[in-house]
């Protein structure tokens, strides 16, 4: 057996329907395992490893990783283990943040708890002997001489062989798409592309009868293939919650605080102490503390209390307001007993997602309420969460014409006619919308523009910030995530690899601080007031 390294061409695979298929292909091809290895990232592996989960196949979590400073110095990082999964998360976190990150420091420094593959000779010369390093044959004519060379260097220097066939598309003619991605990543067109920046045309995706008669000369490296697989096994035990931890003083009780300052305010919301109310708060307070979010209401009730102190306007929202817990605690300003809502809505026990409490503040207050967020739980708790920008018809057809060479102007001439749609819409685009039934997209160049577009339908282009989510987690981020800089770098804003609903597949609580425009014109008119004479009636 030959356990696959798959790259996906950006940091996910192209949507669900290839991720299907891989994971098809693999079952087909009797394959108990397979590995996802993206360049420099994570972002795939959450949802890669549930659908491995959901097929009876075994995810091997991994990532390539390549040198800062000499980007042919790469190497293939595995996951033995789960502390091999949070070790890989502060490698990438490091190669991602860190200037004087060095591939081969961390290779040397590593613990028992990551695999290492990599085809370099130069990186394998610098290692110091370590029984988990291995040399990568890669069987492609391209790669011929270099392979031949590797051999005999891990024959004379006792390094253990292993068989590969990286795939970076599934099948041979979608080349043609890894082409394309790649010149719209490095910004340049189809004639200037560095053809050494684009994988070989050899790695797609082989049956394993294929395989074998490729490796029969090397039955040892291909036997490793199998003894690598059978020791990486990390349970990332999806859905299960991992819960936020609250800092209270040594020997208090975190429910002993809650309950304290429910009550107190239920006295003031309900000051004749109505028995339905405290009845209905009993009861919510029970299913907090059964369900392990005694933390996460004291959390969201300290993140409000010093948002009130600093004399900000916020408001909250959603299905929160059917808890009479929140309620008292300031999180919302809803009566859920006068107004016959339902708790159930928020928060039950049969509720298989986390419970979602949103609070809106003032636009230009917001940054400052994250900012203590950071500073109250440790920035190495808390991280802002990604969300995944992906091709629509607009940048689609805009990135494809700039590879075919055209000019910002040109494109626009044509762009303009296209409107905010999914770009699988692009090949019949005159057809569904009047604004482009003038537009003849028919003729060449524009007709291959189009066909090609309208492939990248849903396909990732970058990492870009949620608009509010951001989660605290009971130990570092890094134990559960890689981070990186969010596209523009210069900001200093630190994401997650991986978006909001792989948070919540992991079992990372999210918490959403969402930035109100008309908050802040609502302070400004408050200001104003006060400034300028109260108005009379």
């Amino acid at each position: 057996m030959i356990p696959l390294h798959v790259h996906s061409n950006y940091s996910l695979l192209k949507g669900t329907t290839t991720l299907d298929k891989l994971v098809s292909l693999a079952k087909q091809s009797g394959l108990k395992s397979i590995a996802l290895t993206d360049l420099n990232s994570m972002s795939g592996l959450i949802q890669f490893s549930k659908k491995c989960n959901e097929e009876n196949i075994k995810p091997i979590l991994g990532a390539e990783i390549n040198d800062p400073k000499e980007n042919s110095l790469s190497a293939i990082f595995l996951a033995k283990n789960n502390k091999g999964y949070s070790e890989l998360c502060k490698i990438i976190t490091s190669r991602k943040l860190n200037e004087d990150f060095s591939l081969t420091k961390v290779i040397n420094n590593f613990r028992d708890n990551l695999f290492v593959i990599t085809h370099s000779i130069e990186l394998l010369k610098n290692i110091k002997h370590n029984q988990n390093v291995f040399a990568e044959l890669i069987a492609t004519k391209r790669q011929k001489i270099q392979t031949r060379h590797l051999y005999d260097f891990s024959l004379e220097n006792k390094i253990k062989l292993i068989a590969s066939n990286p795939v970076y598309f599934l099948e041979r003619e979608d080349f043609l798409i890894h082409k394309l991605v790649t010149a719209i990543r490095l910004n340049s067109t189809f004639d200037n592309l560095d053809p050494n920046e684009l994988a070989d045309e050899e790695f797609y995706w082989k049956d394993q009868k294929t395989l074998h008669e490729i490796w029969e000369s090397l039955p040892d490296a291909v036997e490793m293939t199998e003894i690598i697989s059978n020791q990486c096994n990390v349970d990332l035990k999806l859905g299960v919650y991992k819960y936020p931890v609250f800092k209270m003083p040594d020997n208090e009780s975190s429910y002993a605080l809650l309950w304290n300052e429910v009550y107190k305010g239920f006295k003031i919301n309900y000051p004749n102490m109505d028995q339905a109310a405290l009845e209905r708060l009993e009861f919510e307070l029970n299913v907090i503390k059964e369900m392990n979010l005694v933390d996460y209401f004291l959390i969201v009730w300290d993140i409000i209390k010093e948002a009130r102190n600093r004399g900000m306007l916020m408001i909250g929202r959603g299905s929160a307001a059917n808890s009479i817990v929140a309620y008292c605690l300031g999180l919302t300003q809803v009566d859920p007993i006068k107004y016959n809502l339902f708790f159930e809505r928020f928060l039950n026990k049969a509720r298989n997602s986390p419970p979602d409490i949103d609070i809106d503040f003032s636009w230009k207050e917001r940054d400052e309420i994250v900012k203590y967020v950071f500073n109250r739980y440790g920035y190495e708790n808390v991280a802002m969460i990604s969300t995944i920008i992906t091709f629509r018809a607009k940048s689609a057809f805009r990135e494809v014409a700039k590879v075919f060479g055209f000019t910002n102007a040109e494109i626009s001439n044509y762009s303009k006619y296209i409107p905010w749609t999914n770009a699988a819409n692009l090949q019949n685009i005159s057809g569904i919308f009047p604004e482009s039934k003038n537009i003849n997209f028919k003729i060449e160049p524009w007709k291959s523009i189009i066909e090609l577009a309208s492939k990248l339908a849903d396909f990732p282009r970058h990492l870009s910030i949620h608009p509010c989510g951001i989660i605290v987690t009971p130990g570092p981020v890094t134990d559960y995530v890689a981070l990186e800089y969010a596209k523009n770098k210069g900001l200093g804003l630190i994401i997650t690899q991986t978006d909001m609903y792989s948070i919540e597949e992991l079992g990372l609580i999210k918490i959403d601080l969402l930035s109100q425009r008309s908050l802040g014109v609502l302070r400004d008119t408050i200001y104003q007031i006060e400034n300028n004479g109260s108005i009379s009636s």
